[in-house]
């Protein structure tokens, strides 16, 4: 693609976004700035697509988003006879244009399309796909990233995230195609004047929330502990559904961050809105010092992330994705047991970089702890494989360091929805005992050992950027370091090549194929490094085991430190 004449061809359209107009006329003669918006087109792959807004084939827009879609209309029409497609979408800039944009195209193209009238959280997508009965799904959405971005994720018809033959052939049927001439659409209006567009009803939404009860491990344990929590949205899609779980099992003092209750794309008071960060918690901590809540719970802008901070000794400390997970798990299991209602053979399910401690407690219980890639459709996957065999009740919770989690097979994708009520109602639990989560997690510290698990990202912006990152992996890939920070390599593992070589030899991974690179350290600790499948970082997981958080927190910033070099800072 010549950037420039793709630029100029943008140019001589009559766009229908003005906003993207402007933005062309703005950057004539720059050509730093046209070539970043026209040098590639977004890629489509299982994450849909995913950029910042703006005008060009490297961008979000309208057109990109009505190419994605023709080609999902005509991948589907090639599969079935009558496809429907279910569609929802977040607080996000254009969210809803968007939307609005892809039920446009896939009527015009005779596929049927249920949309959700009012901004949603992604699980409730992956729920309406399956209670509708739908061949795909569409969420607009970025997740967490900054508010400059936005994405478009499609889902199959089991409510996972589209696989990679399933990518491939929209992506297939996309490249064919010319995001101008070839696109079809109709209006909106007169979609759903002849009903090829029917909005989703409250019927699917209290489905949805129904679902989601039935995961409750202790009904009733919430009134009894009269627990405080302090939450926000994170101006999301979280809000009405969170606070109708969080009303409806009990859990009656809830404070709304003001500033962060309604929806605002811009997330003004959080720049960056995912729940991972200190600073995006930051007005959920000052209220919480005010109103001296049990739990702070903040969702990230499409509800399908967690993250909480607990009072302990009148402090409020955040917990990681990882030691949430691991409390979820004991937790859950720790419940089940004394109830006598845990399965046999239960099944916890997680991904490669997610924290080796929940090995440690499922061993307790006689749980089976199932690995699968970053990635949470992995984990939807192995839910629609226990269906199959009609062993779906042996899942207990999958989860990933994320910040997400899942404990029903109502949702195949992580759900804060679940996540906060699963999260309410175990803090509940322990209170009545006279414990935080904290305490428990010190228990479970003192017990099992100290597991230390943090991630260092590296942001390659642009085109440039993207190439660094290809050629850092690709180095490490090729020249496999011998020690990091002193501790000899005894065996690393290449996903993109299904091979892992220790001092015993070569074995095969049994996992799809991934970018993703593995050393396993002497002391027992990994280091994994993979790019971001959303955001243009490269990202290196560090899994270690000692006697303290002193300790291990000291180990990981000397192996930080020598990694910098291989990874070209």
């Amino acid at each position: 693609m010549d950037y420039q004449q793709e630029y100029e061809r943008w140019c001589a359209q009559p766009l229908q976004d003005a906003d993207l107009t402007e933005e062309l006329h703005a950057i004539q003669g720059q050509k730093e700035e046209v070539y970043d918006r026209f040098y590639r087109s977004l890629e489509f792959g299982t994450a849909g697509l995913r950029g910042v807004l703006g005008a060009g084939t490297n961008r979000m827009n309208i057109y990109t988003v009505g190419l994605a879609t023709q080609g999902l209309a005509c991948y589907l029409l090639e599969q079935y006879e009558a496809p429907s497609v279910a569609i929802a979408y977040d607080s996000r800039i254009k969210s809803d244009l968007f939307a609005r944009e892809a039920a446009r195209v896939l009527a015009a193209n005779g596929v049927q399309v249920h949309l959700y009238p009012q901004l949603m959280p992604t699980p409730a997508l992956s729920f309406a796909v399956r209670h509708l009965h739908c061949q795909a799904g569409i969420v607009v959405t970025a997740s967490h990233n900054p508010a400059k971005y936005n994405g478009y994720k499609v889902y199959g018809p089991d409510g996972c995230q589209l696989t990679e033959k399933g990518a491939n052939a929209v992506l297939q049927e996309m490249n064919q195609r010319d995001l101008f001439r070839d696109v079809l659409r109709m209006d909106f209006d007169q979609a759903l004047q002849e009903e090829k567009v029917r909005y989703i009803g409250q019927d699917t939404i209290e489905a949805y929330l129904q679902a989601v009860l039935t995961a409750q491990v202790n009904p009733g344990v919430c009134p009894k502990a009269g627990l405080k929590v302090v939450y926000t949205p994170l101006n999301g899609a979280g809000n009405y559904c969170v606070r109708q779980i969080l009303s409806r099992i009990g859990v009656a003092d809830v404070t709304v961050v003001p500033e962060q209750e309604q929806p605002d794309g811009n997330f003004p008071t959080c720049p960056y809105p995912n729940p991972e960060i200190r600073q995006a918690l930051a007005k959920g901590l000052e209220l919480c010092e005010r109103v001296q809540p049990d739990l702070l719970l903040a969702t990230d802008p499409d509800s399908d992330r967690v993250g909480i901070a607990v009072r302990d000794q009148g402090t409020f400390h955040l917990l990681t994705g990882n030691q949430v997970g691991v409390l979820l798990t004991d937790y859950i299991a720790r419940s089940r047991t004394e109830q006598g209602t845990l399965p046999e053979n239960p099944i916890v399910v997680k991904t490669i970089v997610t924290t080796t401690m929940v090995n440690a407690v499922a061993e307790k219980y006689g749980i089976q702890v199932v690995n699968v890639l970053t990635g949470f459709k992995y984990i939807g996957e192995q839910i629609g494989l226990l269906e199959q065999k009609n062993e779906v009740d042996r899942f207990l919770l999958g989860f990933e360091e994320s910040y997400g989690y899942l404990s029903g097979p109502f949702v195949r994708d992580k759900d804060a929805v679940n996540g906060s009520m699963l999260i309410c109602e175990m803090a509940s639990y322990y209170k009545l005992q006279g414990k935080t989560l904290l305490d428990v997690l010190r228990e479970l510290y003192e017990e099992l050992g100290y597991y230390y698990n943090t991630v260092d990202s590296y942001a390659f912006e642009g085109a440039n950027g993207m190439r660094q990152m290809q050629a850092i992996m690709e180095q490490l890939r090729e020249n496999p370091p011998k020690e990091i920070g002193g501790l000899a390599v005894v065996g690393h593992g290449d996903y993109l090549l299904s091979k892992r070589w220790t001092q015993g030899g070569e074995a095969p991974i049994h996992l799809p194929k991934s970018n993703v690179l593995e050393y396993q350290l002497e002391n027992g600790g990994t280091v994994i490094a993979r790019p971001s499948g959303t955001e243009p970082k490269l990202k290196i997981y560090y899994s270690l085991v000692g006697r303290d958080e002193a300790e291990t927190a000291a180990l990981k910033e000397r192996l930080s430190q020598a990694l910098q070099p291989l990874l070209g800072q």
